[in-house]
């Protein structure tokens, strides 16, 4: 079933974990998107991000110590016109003009809310109750598969709650709540559950045990592929100080910000309806339809 569904879903690119989408799937995204504007935060400032941002960045935000293995590198022919022609003529089955490129000062944006905390931070102190923020952006990270709910450019859409703990671990708590009411409307079976982020090494197995134990982050699983594994389709994330420590976020008496967000995979999220209720969404149920204005 699941490479049928892929079959009508998907159009292959020549990279696993990469493809073109059909009109049929693109509605039910955009569908899903029309769901999550209505469940905005009150207040929450709109941002939309490119699929590329900032090589400093993404350095100094540490996603490098922890996940070096997943961050893509903008790299270019960054040689003279001579010299690129010559690399350019020498690709063929047997040379690698690759190794003549240069890494440029982008990156692949490898979560939609990475680029937000700069933009918050040169603004100076936040004001009092912090601020929330719906932000979204075609992410990638590097893990090839050929699983129908695992790709390399998935689109991810997150609210981001910015000030003192307390308002972030509440924040949590109430989308959490949320979440599951939206699955229930979806209708997709599902459970909430402790996770962990896939931190990179020996070194990462103990940050994953430890975020694990201090109950920072949590998952919303759906069974696409199996009940034996389900797929996770939404998170719920509390980073505590990091990113406030990181770009000198302070709340408005000067101490250092929390942050914590509740990140949507889109495309988890549509893949999930159309193995839940089939691959023909004109024949699935008129609640769900009337919910997703399809």
């Amino acid at each position: 079933m699941t490479e049928a569904l892929k079959a009508k879903l998907f159009h292959s690119l020549g990279v696993d974990g990469v493809y073109g989408r059909t009109g049929s799937y693109e509605a039910v995204v955009a569908g899903l998107t029309r769901c999550l504007d209505g469940l905005r935060p009150e207040a929450a400032e709109v941002f939309r991000f490119p699929p590329v941002m900032s090589r400093a960045q993404i350095e100094r935000s540490g996603y490098l110590k922890s996940f070096p293995n997943l961050l893509g590198c903008m790299c270019a022919l960054d040689q003279p016109e001579a010299q690129a022609r010559v690399a350019a003529g020498t690709c063929t089955e047997t040379a690698d003009w690759t190794s003549l490129l240069s890494a440029g000062d982008l990156v692949l944006t490898p979560a939609a809310c990475y680029p937000l905390y700069p933009i918050l931070a040169a603004r100076g102190g936040l004001s009092e109750g912090g601020v929330t923020c719906d932000v979204a952006c075609e992410c990638f990270r590097r893990e090839p598969s050929t699983a129908m709910d695992r790709f390399q450019s998935f689109r991810m859409r997150e609210f981001v709650r910015i000030g003192a703990a307390q308002d972030i671990v509440q924040f949590r708590q109430d989308w959490i709540a949320r979440a599951r009411a939206l699955a229930d409307d979806l209708g997709l079976p599902h459970k909430i559950d402790l996770a962990s982020d896939p931190f990179f090494g020996r070194t990462g197995v103990l940050m994953a045990n430890s975020q694990i134990e201090q109950a920072l982050k949590f998952e919303l699983l759906v069974p696409v592929i199996s009940a034996e594994r389900p797929t996770a389709c939404m998170s719920f994330n509390y980073h505590q100080d990091h990113f406030g420590e990181t770009w000198d976020l302070k709340t408005h008496d000067g101490a250092l910000a929390h942050t914590g967000c509740v990140a949507f995979g889109m495309d988890r999220l549509a893949v999930a309806l159309f193995a839940t209720h089939g691959p023909d969404s004109t024949a699935w149920p008129l609640t769900l339809k009337a919910r997703l204005d399809l």
